[in-house]
């Protein structure tokens, strides 16, 4: 199992590093598997409608409800090596 903590670990820091900022799409799913993979389910409060960027943070976190954190994890993982 810490092969895969390590390749995460890997791909955390190659996410910091891509050559072209991924579009918001692409930004709010490696925002979501990062939490989902690292806090497990979201169960933060859900933010005011006039914040509209936490608002498509959690509803992006929201939608992996019930992913175990080693899915989210190479979910993580295959994400950040297509972009790279």
């Amino acid at each position: 199992m810490s092969d895969l903590n390590a390749t995460f670990e890997a791909a955390v820091a190659n996410s910091k590093n891509l050559s072209e900022r991924p579009d918001n799409a692409t930004l709010l799913k490696i925002y979501a598997l990062y939490k989902q993979a690292t806090v497990g389910d979201n169960t933060e409060k859900k933010p005011s409608f006039s914040d509209m960027v936490g608002r498509a943070k959690w509803d992006a976190w929201e939608k992996l409800k019930g992913t175990d954190a080693d899915g989210a994890k190479q979910q993580y993982v295959d994400l950040i090596a297509s972009l790279s």
